[in-house]
């Protein structure tokens, strides 16, 4: 039987989910692993929801469909909840990121898990953005606390490769914020 790690990423357009799921893939390609990462998303208009999916493995995939029972869901925005299925197909065993100022204990309520064996992280990506990139743009904190509560890969190999792939795309100034997120998110994580 084939293994996998499933990553499931919520958020709207423009929140940058795709690209933390790319930069999640390249980083898990660079240290040796077999991945897959892509989007799902409807009309393409800004604040629509987007989905994108990451698949890790030390064997090679072959499975190519959507991830359906995700062991990672990550939630760029809050106000998914209960409308977007975040917590559909997660397993007892789930591990919940949700990008809010409120606690892990409030946000296990919010996605109706009760008394359920799933971890639930929180952190303010958003304040955190803002105070370090200059911009709403949640993905690259919710990279640093994917680091720091799942071990899928370390917080020096995002860094490292998010430096390496997109320092040709953007200033220094831009890199430097979006390091100082995943810092900062990786410092900031709380969960139950």
């Amino acid at each position: 039987m084939e293994t996998y790690l499933e990553v499931r990423w919520h958020g709207r357009a423009q929140q940058g989910m795709v690209t933390a799921a790319k930069v999640l893939g390249e980083a898990c390609l660079i240290a040796g692993k077999y991945v897959q990462a892509f989007p799902e998303f409807g009309p393409e208009r800004m604040g629509a929801p987007v989905r994108a999916y990451n698949r890790i493995s030390d064997a090679p995939i072959r499975l190519h469909s959507q991830v359906t029972n995700p062991r990672y869901v990550l939630i760029a925005d809050p106000t998914l909840i209960g409308v977007a299925g975040v917590t559909d197909g997660a397993p007892d065993d789930a591990v919940f990121i949700v990008n809010s100022p409120k606690s892990a204990k409030e946000m296990r309520q919010e996605l109706g898990l009760g008394g359920k064996s799933p971890k639930v992280y929180t952190l303010d990506a958003s304040k955190i953005s803002l105070e370090t990139i200059g911009r709403l743009m949640p993905n690259t904190p919710l990279l640093g606390a994917l680091a720091k509560t799942t071990g899928i890969v370390t917080l020096d190999a995002l860094i490292g490769n998010f430096k390496e792939n997109y320092s040709k795309k953007f200033p220094p100034k831009v890199i430097e914020g979006n390091v100082a997120a995943m810092r900062r998110a990786y410092e900031e994580v709380k969960g139950e």
